[in-house]
């Protein structure tokens, strides 16, 4: 009963199997048993068609009741639900939700959970289905759905939540992409996986096409040797990956009398914007959120461009602009709009109405006065957690006059912080005036999510784009009209090819760039693009007809948000017949899921939509398998080096494998040995110290240098004030700065750049945060983390070591030391690869370092000669942070700096 199904990936989420009992901490105290968990993905063309299939055995000599349930995206159609008991299949059947309303009705009388999906995060909705199960019986649970992969800032993404909570004999994942124009990079992160865990994921890829294979066995799941029952698969895994763009004009695609036009041209320079931030500060921003928001908008401000315009417009009862015109971003003009921003406070009501008809008469009054660039961008970003109290409450009149005002003259941009805000009120007042609604969730990283959406809308390339068919050719045309184009998106356009279409399709893309219009011309034979999705290993057939009614059924709905009543019943009409054309469960929709003789007869599955206050709370019912996509991982890393470090079982800093080259006369991590005095040529590394001492501390930085003569080198930051140079080697393209508090002996922040691939990891106390292509990802600190990109490994496990590394590179760690002098550490390896332009604070101990011949009368004490200049260094007792908490003391020579 398997279905066509697209799944999406900017942002796709399959969570699959989670196991959970009624009253006992493991599942197989209750013998049901998951014997199959198998995931298949096949992603064509941003199309993915998801088939996850869990086989479930009851053990016990009871009836079982056994839940299934699975988080999916929410921009997911589910295609088809079926169960097979004892040979006999139980489908589940999509009809009109009116018709279905009759069993949804009785099942809520009874008390009974009728809505099967219900959301569950930020990008997921949950899937539940129960289903008793008789002794020694076999059940086989089918979940299919389909999505279309967004691009966002640069990549699709595939999101897979991974939780079985028991091991799996047969665990397999398989995804498959296949991407016609070219796969330019493919790159895969995990918040579970493991070095001994990613030996069972494999990477195959060559330039259209690429296999992530996910098939870990069972001693490999296991937590433990003394917790053999428990597993370690419990997290997200992410998929990246990106297309080639070579043809300007966009990449036609064709396949079995539908085509799909993808538009995404590289190389175009920004417009320049004049944006005006409308944050409101009233009495329920207070506490974290406007904190947050300070923060967001300080990071935000400093982003700016050259040639960009901005205001800042803070609401509670009353509007407040901060300047009484737009100004350029100048670094005088930004720094002071931090200063403004910093001090926002939160308190009073909420006047939506007035502050965004501020912004529009701001840009109104300086385009009266020409002092907006000649073709530059008009934006009004609008960042709200509650609903209009003060002024104008109406929404439909704060609607009719937003819209009135705009006159689609300016997009309008509306960010929902929490649960407490009116998101559809939001949702209808972005969408009127030629922008998107957005809801920004309360937790740790609030500015991060800011920040992320700025970074989507920060860019726009082009406006007013219009995609151009011959009308001979092609029919049922999706939305072919564009206001705004952004770098890092993508356009989409899909449609019929009418029976007579020509061998050549050709298409036309106009729009406006900074200052000219433009035509982009393409074409594409038919007979060639037909032949392309011919693999039956990698392409779904006919998928590109279900693509076509995917988009045209998103973009009715959406659509419906801000049409008259008459309108939008005809609109939902055309999306009605659609779902129930193609099988999609969508809001128009419900799925009907029949049961054996003597249970409930049915079950109803609706699509859930971005309600008011919706919790995300889910129903725990009695044994309970979640099913997580386990999204296939980053490629094995061919040719990898047996040095790349990991965090040893001691919780150590080590080289997997033979010790590397720095010391090949002793073991890394050192032993323990008693302390004495020595020539640094045969200084040991480790000691005891004297019951007597005081607390031995850890020092700023421990350098491993390069050569025999000195193992290791204890630096002591004394006197660095504000954001440090640490490290730059413009050869190895890396970059560390950092901040170190002299009072507090640790770094509040360090920050590591590369170069290739263009990554940026700064590390706080509170978390550790990854930007990648714009977009950034925080991370708690002893959470694993595992991700593999194309010249670069990142890992951090549970003691809390983040580490960078590849084969031919320094390997850099970041440390959350909770041991004496608790914070932030550094860590390098193989610090022979430096090159010789290697530079900084600490770099320069790698460059020409020269020691001076011991002194007769004291030889714990020698002068080291760094670039001409002298640095006096002392033989001391030190802890070393490596080894992670307690330490181990060891003897090193000591400098301050």
């Amino acid at each position: 009963m398997k279905t066509p199904a697209p799944g999406r990936a900017c942002g796709v989420v399959l969570v699959l199997l989670s196991l959970a009992t009624l009253q006992t901490l493991r599942a197989q105290k209750n013998d049901i048993d998951i014997y199959s968990l198998t995931v298949d993905s096949r992603v064509s063309s941003r199309f993915a068609h998801t088939v996850v299939t869990s086989r479930v055995v009851n053990k016990a000599s009871t009836l079982q009741e056994v839940t299934f349930q699975m988080e999916l995206p929410k921009k997911a159609f589910i295609t088809n639900f079926s169960m097979i008991i004892d040979g006999v299949t139980y489908p589940g059947n999509i009809k009109e939700k009116a018709a279905a309303q009759e069993q949804y009705s009785a099942a809520v009388e009874r008390g009974e959970s009728a809505g099967l999906v219900k959301a569950t995060g930020r990008k997921t909705e949950q899937f539940q289905v129960s289903v008793s199960v008789a002794p020694a019986a076999k059940i086989t649970f089918e979940l299919v759905y389909e999505e279309l992969l967004v691009r966002h800032l640069g990549a699709y993404e595939l999101l897979l939540k991974v939780q079985p909570q028991q091991l799996v004999k047969h665990l397999q994942m398989d995804i498959y992409i296949f991407e016609p124009q070219g796969i330019s990079f493919l790159e895969t992160e995990s918040t579970f996986m493991t070095n001994e865990l990613a030996e069972a994921l494999t990477t195959t890829q060559n330039k259209t096409k690429a296999h992530v294979r996910f098939r870990p066995t069972l001693s490999q799941q296991q937590k433990s040797p003394e917790q053999q029952q428990d597993t370690v698969l419990d997290g997200n895994f992410i998929v990246r990956y990106d297309v080639d763009r070579t043809v300007s004009g966009g990449s036609i695609q064709i396949e079995n009398g539908y085509f799909v036009h993808y538009f995404a041209p590289e190389h175009l320079a920004t417009i320049p914007k004049n944006v005006i931030f409308v944050i409101d500060k009233s009495g329920s921003m207070s506490g974290r959120k406007i904190q947050q928001t300070r923060e967001a908008l300080i990071k935000i401000l400093g982003d700016l461009g050259p040639r960009d315009q901005f205001n800042l417009i803070s609401f509670s009862g009353e509007a407040t602009p901060w300047k009484p015109q737009l100004v350029a971003a100048s670094a005088e003009n930004v720094n002071a709009a931090k200063s403004y921003a910093a001090a926002i406070q939160a308190r009073g009501g909420t006047n939506i109405n007035d502050a965004i008809l501020m912004a529009v008469q701001l840009l109104e009054r300086a385009n009266r006065e020409e002092l907006l660039p000649p073709g530059s961008v008009t934006l009004i970003i609008l960042l709200t957690d509650g609903d209009p109290t003060v002024g104008e409450t109406n929404p439909s009149e704060i609607q009719k006059n937003v819209q009135e005002a705009i006159d689609g003259q300016h997009s309008l941009f509306c960010l929902g912080f929490g649960f407490d805000v009116s998101y559809a009120f939001l949702e209808k007042l972005a969408l009127d005036n030629g922008g998107l609604a957005r809801r920004i969730y309360e937790d740790s990283d609030s500015a991060l999510q800011l920040q992320d959406f700025y970074q989507e809308v920060a860019n726009p390339l082009m406006t007013s784009v219009a995609f151009e068919y011959p009308s001979n050719t092609v029919e049922a045309v999706t939305q072919d009209a564009f206001r705004l184009f952004f770098k890092g998106s993508e356009l989409v356009v899909a449609g019929k090819l009418r029976d007579q279409s020509p061998d050549v399709f050709s298409a036309k893309v106009r729009g406006q760039l900074h200052m000219e219009n433009i035509t982009f011309v393409t074409e594409s034979r038919v007979a060639e693009q037909e032949e392309a999705f011919w693999s039956p290993r990698y392409i779904f057939h006919s998928f590109m007809e279900r693509l076509w009614a995917y988009l045209t059924i998103q973009q009715l709905l959406e659509q419906t948000v801000s049409m008259p009543d008459a309108e939008k019943q005809a609109l939902e009409a055309r999306a009605l017949n659609l779902s129930l054309s193609y099988s999609f469960v969508t809001p128009l929709t419900s799925m009907v899921i029949t049961k054996p003789e003597g249970q409930e007869q049915s079950q109803v599955a609706e699509k859930p939509v971005e309600n008011e206050n919706r919790h995300r709370n889910v129903h725990s019912g009695h044994t309970l398998f979640r099913y997580h996509s386990v999204g296939g991982k980053a490629s094995r890393v061919s040719g990898g080096s047996s040095a790349d470090p990991v965090f040893s079982t001691r919780r150590g800093w080590r080289g997997q494998g033979p010790p590397g080259p720095l010391h090949p006369h002793l073991p890394y991590p050192p032993h323990r040995t008693p302390w004495r005095p020595t020539p640094p040529d045969v200084m040991p590394q480790t000691t005891m110290a004297s019951p007597h001492h005081a607390p031995i501390q850890p020092p700023s930085v421990i350098l491993p240098l390069p050569g025999r003569s000195v193992d290791r080198l204890c630096v002591d930051l004394k006197r660095s004030q504000g954001p440090t140079n640490l490290l730059s080697d413009p050869g190895q393209g890396i970059e560390v700065t950092g901040h170190y508090e002299t009072e507090k002996g640790h770094f509040s922040w360090i920050e590591v750049t590369f170069e290739k691939p263009q990554l940026q990891v700064r590390a706080s106390p509170e978390h550790v945060v990854v930007t990648r292509n714009r977009r950034s990802s925080a991370y708690k600190w002893k959470k694993t983390l595992y991700s593999v990109m194309p010249g670069l490994k990142m890992t951090m496990d549970k003691a809390g070591l983040l580490l960078l590394s590849s084969p031919d590179r320094v390997t850099i760690g970041l440390l959350s030391w909770d041991g004496p002098g608790a914070g932030l550490r550094l860590l390098l390896r193989d610090t022979d690869r430096f090159s010789s332009h290697i530079n900084g604070t600490l770099g320069q101990f790698y460059q020409g370092v020269l020691w001076e011949p011991l002194a007769a009368a004291d030889d714990s004490k020698r002068t080291l000669k760094v670039q001409g200049h002298d640095h006096s260094a002392t033989r001391e007792l030190k802890l070393d942070y490596q080894e992670g908490p307690p330490g181990t003391e060891i003897s090193c020579w000591s400098v301050e700096l």
